[in-house]
């Protein structure tokens, strides 16, 4: 199945009438699934509801002002993590997550197959 996470600058044209364009800047690769895993395992529980949120099918926009709650649903997986592996990846989506309350003109995509 797969999932990406992916860090977005959001470029904003000149115009009311133009749409924002958006510029991939880095990317936590899940092709093997340990994240999607681990959110599958974990979801429902009432301890993340921002990344309950996620389809797997479908696509989850975390805005610059929502990563603080996304960098706290990370925490909160972080307890359930049940590998090396899994920790790891929660690790980058941290890193990324930081970089991305450093920001104003990012948003963070969870993207799914």
């Amino acid at each position: 199945m797969g999932l990406d996470v992916v860090l977005y600058r959001v470029v904003r044209s000149a115009g009311a009438a133009r749409r924002p364009s958006f510029v991939p800047v880095e990317v936590v690769d899940d092709s093997d699934d340990v994240l999607l895993g681990l959110l599958t395992r974990v979801r429902g529980g009432g301890r993340t509801p921002l990344l309950d949120r996620f389809d797997p099918a479908g696509e989850l926009v975390v805005s610059a002002p929502e990563a603080p709650r996304l960098l706290a649903e990370l925490r909160c997986l972080a307890e359930s993590a049940a590998s090396p592996a899994e920790m790891a990846r929660l690790r980058s989506l941290a890193a990324l997550t930081r970089r991305c309350m450093r920001g104003h003109d990012v948003e963070i995509r969870l993207e799914g197959d």
